[in-house]
């Protein structure tokens, strides 16, 4: 695991030798040597640091001034971030400096009064992925408060929204089989949010302790999503994946983990996350009812009767008063046969004609064909799903498009699939544009 050692000469710990020849060198000489070869360091400077403080702690970082004559080991890395403040600003250009250099575990030499300060933005913008360790310097500065969470969180917030979408504008797919003045859906990509992590970048929907993006970045790129798509300021209710066949009716107990929800509550917006496994989108325009699925290949092997996709068609029949002939469905950007294989131990459970010849990794599977299949035995017509490469492109083969778990590894993002029922204002609102003159 990659570690970053951090050197605030932003914030000295006022000591008699000062910390840009006292404490900080002497610290970042015994943190040079815990870290090994191959560490990186970043220096958080300011206006107010001369340049012989920066030189003298690259000197101690090296292995040279003073440090006891021995060899200079081999580091990583010197980058050197001026202008350091404790804000938001400052913190996003660290974590994008961190995250450019794979780095953890980052050690962070500071003063008392630094930690408090970096602490707040520490929580708000990096994960619980990453590892911090903090060595402060030798006197307390009672003269400067602290950064509260609260504030920091405000900070990032308001940072984060005044930033440029990466890669373009969000875009979005959409089905014309759901009938768009009673439902509002569709399928995101992953242009248009603020991640930074090139696995991650740019419209990541999903945080999770294993990712390299904050909670706080996520609400924002679900925030992007949600005035590009017509839902603001409305939240995403998204899935809590377990890769199997539970499904959520909304107003129930909420299970801990599921794979499905839906409701028949106008405004409330379902949401199924994705990247490579198939998210499905349900609308019944009779009975006035909507519902999501993750169908990853785990939940679709598990049978007709017990798959995802038939467990949420069940679901919204008996508990939401729906009929499987009248209920749409559009399948999203999941991973085609092209490049998605699976053990022959596991692809013989799927149908025949979903099964294709052997390749890198095992027998190519169709997945959106096991999924079309499973919900026609549901008792879906054929024409009333819609699931050509107008709406479910393949992830995997498009990079620019799309996150795939298959091409970028255990580091991926996530998009999503989601759906809400128009509230009779925004139907109101549809019915007032569409009388307008052009």
């Amino acid at each position: 695991m990659a570690v970053a050692v951090l050197l605030d000469l932003a914030h000295p710990c006022g000591c008699g030798g000062g910390c840009g020849g006292g404490c900080a060198e002497r610290l970042l000489r015994q943190e040079a040597a815990r870290a090994g070869h191959g560490a990186h360091l970043l220096l958080l400077s300011s206006a107010e640091v001369g340049v012989e403080a920066a030189e003298a702690a690259i000197d101690a970082w090296r292995g040279g001034g003073g440090g006891g004559g021995g060899r200079a080991q081999t580091r990583g890395q010197t980058r050197v971030l001026s202008d350091w403040r404790p804000d938001a600003a400052s913190a996003y250009r660290l974590k994008c400096t961190v995250d450019e250099l794979g780095a953890l575990c980052l050690c962070v030499i500071t003063s008392r009064r630094g930690r408090a300060r970096l602490t707040g933005y520490e929580r708000s913008l990096f994960g619980p992925l990453y590892a911090w360790t903090y060595v402060a310097g030798c006197r307390p500065d009672p003269h400067h408060a602290p950064t509260h969470l609260g504030e920091a969180d405000d900070d990032v917030a308001t940072y984060l929204g005044g930033l440029p979408p990466v890669d373009g504008p969000v875009r979005l797919l959409t089905s014309p089989l759901i009938p768009a003045g009673a439902f509002g859906h569709g399928f995101s990509g992953r242009s248009g949010g603020v991640s930074w992590t090139p696995t991650l970048s740019s419209l990541n929907l999903v945080a999770s302790p294993k990712r390299r993006d904050s909670p706080a970045v996520v609400r924002e790129n679900r925030r992007r999503l949600a005035v590009a798509a017509g839902f603001y300021p409305r939240p995403l209710q998204m899935l809590k994946v377990e890769h199997g066949v539970r499904v959520w009716v909304c107003g129930r107990d909420q299970p801990e983990r599921y794979d499905a929800a839906v409701t028949d509550r106008p405004g409330t917006v379902l949401a199924a996350p994705g990247a490579d496994c198939v998210p499905l989108i349900f609308a019944d325009p009779v009975a006035g009812a909507v519902g999501v699925a993750h169908a990853g290949w785990r939940g679709t092997l598990l049978g007709v009767a017990a798959a995802t996709a038939a467990a949420t068609v069940a679901a919204m029949s008996g508990e939401l008063g729906c009929s499987p002939r009248r209920i749409l469905v559009a399948s999203g950007p999941s991973v085609g046969p092209c490049c998605f294989a699976l053990e022959p131990r596991h692809a013989v459970g799927f149908p025949p004609e979903c099964v294709g010849p052997r390749r890198a990794g095992g027998l190519a599977v169709d997945l959106r064909l096991a999924n079309r299949l499973q919900l026609q035995e549901a008792g879906i017509a054929p024409h009333h799903i819609h699931d050509d490469q107008s709406v479910a492109p393949c992830t995997a083969c498009r990079p620019r498009d799309f996150f795939s778990r298959e091409r970028d590894g255990v580091h991926f993002g996530s998009q999503a699939g989601f759906v809400w029922i128009r509230e009779e204002k925004e139907r109101e609102g549809e019915r007032e544009v569409s009388l307008c003159p052009r």
